[in-house]
């Protein structure tokens, strides 16, 4: 095993703590922890047979090196976690949007309210 192979299963290793420890923290959902688990599993296969790994992906696509089928299967991996990450931002400016509303109409409603106890005190 190459040097390269064993700092990327520490690596790897640390980020399976890091995600246990988020979800125990409440800042990860189950969905998310395995997500992220399958991720990092792949990640490990990869960093224990990269030369297999690479050259089943590579006879898949149809590719002439396995390293290219390893940029091909990333960028795709890439352009997917880019999409997920743009519908939850999407989402949570949504959210944003209409909690401001409703605050900015609960605060109408008390300054309304406010006024008419200010007019009720002011005619006594």
């Amino acid at each position: 095993m190459y040097v390269a192979q064993i700092i990327a299963l520490l690596v790897l290793a640390y980020l399976l703590l890091r995600i246990y420890r988020y979800y125990s923290e409440g800042r990860l959902d189950w969905q998310s922890v395995i997500s992220w688990a399958l991720l990092v599993l792949v990640f490990v296969v990869v960093a224990i047979f990269p030369i297999q790994v690479s050259q089943t992906i590579k006879d898949l696509l149809g590719l002439g090196r396995g390293l290219d089928a390893l940029f091909v299967v990333s960028i795709g991996l890439l352009f997917f976690i880019v999409f997920d990450l743009y519908l939850k931002i999407d989402k949570t400016e949504r959210e944003i949007t209409e909690l401001t509303r409703k605050v900015a109409i609960e605060l109408e409603e008390i300054n309304e309210r406010l006024k008419a106890l200010e007019e009720k005190v002011g005619e006594r």
